[in-house]
């Protein structure tokens, strides 16, 4: 596929001309790697507070400018701190880059975070590294003098700032490089959801230039020094009782860039700094611990830095393809404001998984379930999500698939329904959440069975076979046999929306059970089982009369059947019209669109008739459900609306109120890639996108 798409993208690049609506995220994307490696700026400037991991914890990095001797601030903010920030001009957010504007005194700066999240490159996409890139011109007919500064705090590769690390400096395969890490190394040692990475290395890299200036100590110190003489100090801290010891006396240091750019005039003067993080061993998959998948085989960091820093040039281009060429087709496919979200939502979703590599050779692809339980590979996360990876690439889908087909074939598994996680990130050794295989408390049968198999025929479509469903028959036709028995009309039990509680005879999830079995008649046809096709398609038609009769209430249908007068999102029809199973009428979800725009609030529609909040994943699966794009347009119009003005200052929430728009719960979590839906129900879009 990728070959296509840069053969397109001269053209894509030259449709692509509009400019981009004003942008005010709740939280700007810097550093977007993985759920540990993932360092955002959760404010208007870039220079009004320190940057944080996503869990709001600061991680800092920090940046000035010197012009003409006078220096500025580009990038952070320290108690106390009186450097003045030289004034933020734009901010421009695509997919796999984010761009900051500035200008001052005659200089034109920008700012340049890119993450080579390319979903049809696997080994770029496993890179543990962000380029940061300093442009700077003259725009007043004048050459002026300038160096740029940079620092990586230490806060980058501990859990907690009082944890005390090691630092080294290496010159490795044409690189000068800077790295630090936790003394203890406790690799693999905590799992959990509020916590940060503190073992492995963080890297700063540059290629080695008269000009530049690297240093390993006291932040205090190598900022004023740099303040003064326009370069970061060049000696590093040791402790006094022995040099050759990189046991740093200072509590919290900093690794330290400063370049010289010398005399800037009209053209443009670039230098670009490798920020990387290599874990060693990334994830622990029944007691095994495994390596990312960049690392299989046999590469070490510095093969990393090299690869990345000979690539340049050419990934920062394949990138701006990339970047022009997706918000091309997302602005065709459901407008600015559409791509926009979507922009936002691209490295979020990618950052909050690893992907690993198990001992086979078998790819891992697990989400960490940011600020929910911080459980690992779960059901109804890469559920939401996957539209995201089965529109790119439907291996990434499979790795996270597959490991629950297993896991579910094992005889630990006692239930005849699906399971809901792997355990607790980043320890997948097992079900954690609920009941886990002790007890059937907190469960969510119906949910996760109907999930998975919906999932495996997805990604049986995107390939075009079923090889996958036919190697994990058995446990299929279990998942398949309980939705027969218990997805009609569900009993009181847990679904994705867990944080509602427990309901009874829940008709979105009912709509789950349906489109599950219909999945599951159409993975039947592919494998050859034509009776058994013919038997569950049939069922599925049965059922879609039974539930519109149960849900029916006049204009719209109900939360739970039984209960007129409530109604709530039935996100799960989506799949009718995109796997192609057709066993509703297109009237039901008009029926349900032209009741859902009667109930609006400010910032979107509420997920149900129970509270104000709504989730943004579903809100965009519900919009898709419009047949009409004026339709599509109202329903996400106020989701834009609260992108850009809610209070809560966090990476992108998908759970979040509608009447003032402040986060209900949940940050920085996968499932906003389910917003990518609108582009998987474009046929045309799905198989010029897939790999």
């Amino acid at each position: 596929m990728i070959h296509r798409t840069m053969r397109r993208c001269s053209i894509f690049l030259i449709l692509w001309t509009a400019p981009l609506l004003a942008q005010r995220p709740p939280a700007v994307p810097l550093v977007t790697n993985d759920p540990y490696f993932s360092i955002w700026s959760m404010a208007d400037q870039l220079t009004t507070e320190t940057t944080r991991h996503w869990t709001g914890t600061p991680q800092s990095l920090t940046s000035f400018i010197r012009i003409d001797g006078k220096s500025y601030r580009l990038m952070g903010a320290e108690r106390n701190d009186t450097l003045p920030a030289l004034p933020q001009r734009g901010l421009e957010i695509t997919p796999t880059q984010t761009v900051y504007k500035f200008g001052g005194d005659g200089v034109e700066m920008n700012l340049t975070f890119t993450t080579p999240l390319l979903p049809h490159d696997l080994d770029m996409l496993s890179w543990p590294v962000t380029y940061l890139t300093w442009s700077a011109r003259s725009v007043d007919g004048k050459n002026h003098a300038a160096q740029i500064y940079f620092d990586a705090s230490s806060d980058i590769a501990v859990n907690t700032a009082d944890q005390p690390v090691n630092w080294s400096r290496l010159e490795t395969k044409g690189l000068r490089v800077l790295r630090v890490g936790s003394r203890e190394q406790p690799m693999l040692q905590k799992s959990g959801d509020n916590l940060r990475i503190d073992w492995g290395y963080l890297y700063v890299a540059t290629l080695p230039s008269d000009d530049v200036r690297l240093a390993a100590n006291d932040r205090t110190r190598t900022r004023e020094d740099f303040q003064k003489s326009g370069a970061a100090i060049a000696e590093d801290a040791f402790a006094e009782h022995n040099p050759r010891v990189r046991y740093n006396p200072v509590r919290n240091p900093v690794l330290a860039v400063s370049f010289d750019l010398g005399s800037v005039g009209s053209q443009p003067v670039s230098r670009y700094v490798l920020l990387a993080y290599d874990d060693l061993y990334s994830l622990e998959y029944f007691n095994r611990r495994v390596r990312p998948y960049w690392r299989r085989n046999g590469r070490e960091a510095p093969d990393l830095l090299h690869m990345a820093a000979i690539g340049y040039e050419q990934v920062m281009q394949k990138c701006k393809q990339f970047d022009a060429e997706l918000m091309a087709d997302l602005t065709r496919t459901g407008g600015k404001e559409y791509a926009q979200l979507c922009a936002l939502a691209y490295r979020q979703s990618i950052a909050a998984h690893k992907l690993a590599v198990d001992v086979d050779g078998t790819l891992l692809f697990f989400s960490k379930e940011n600020f929910s339980n911080g459980s690992i590979n779960t059901v109804d996360v890469f559920y939401p999500s996957a539209p995201l990876f089965l529109l790119m690439n439907p291996k990434l889908l499979r790795a996270s698939v597959e490991p629950i087909l297993q896991y579910a074939s094992m005889s630990r598994w006692p239930w005849p329904y699906a399971p809901h996680d792997l355990g607790t990130y980043p320890l997948a050794n097992g079900q954690t959440y609920g009941g886990g295989e002790q007890s059937e408390r907190n469960q969510m049968p119906v949910e996760e069975s109907g999930n998975m198999l919906l999932l495996v025929a997805g990604i049986a479509k995107a390939d075009g076979n079923a090889e996958l469903a036919n190697k994990y028959w058995p446990v299929l036709t279990k998942w398949a046999e309980y939705l027969r028995d218990k997805g009609l009309d569900p009993e009181n039990q847990l679904c994705t929306d867990d944080f509602a509680g427990h309901l009874a005879r829940n008709a979105n999830l009912s709509l789950k059970a349906i489109e599950g079995l219909a999945g599951y008649a159409m993975l039947a046809e592919m494998t050859g089982r034509k009776s058994e096709s013919q038997q569950y398609r049939a069922m599925a038609l049965d059922y879609a009369r039974k539930w519109m009769k149960l849900a029916d209430d006049g204009d719209h249908y109900v939360l739970a059947f039984g209960n007129p007068g409530t109604w709530s999102q039935k996100y799960n029809l989506v799949w009718d019209r995109i796997l192609g199973f057709n066993v509703f009428p297109p009237d039901v979800a008009r029926k349900e669109i032209a009741y859902y725009k009667t109930k609006q609030n400010v910032y979107g529609l509420p997920l149900d008739n129970r509270a104000p909040y709504t989730k943004l994943d579903w809100l965009v699966w519900t919009a898709t459900l419009a047949d009409n794009p004026a339709d599509f347009q109202a329903l996400i119009a106020p989701a834009y609306k609260w992108m850009n003005e809610t209070p809560t200052r966090v990476p992108l929430t998908d759970w979040y109120m509608t009447t003032d728009g402040k986060q209900r719960g949940f940050q920085a979590r996968s499932v906003v890639g389910g917003l990518f839906i609108k582009m998987l129900a474009d046929p045309a879009m799905w198989e010029k996108w897939r790999q």
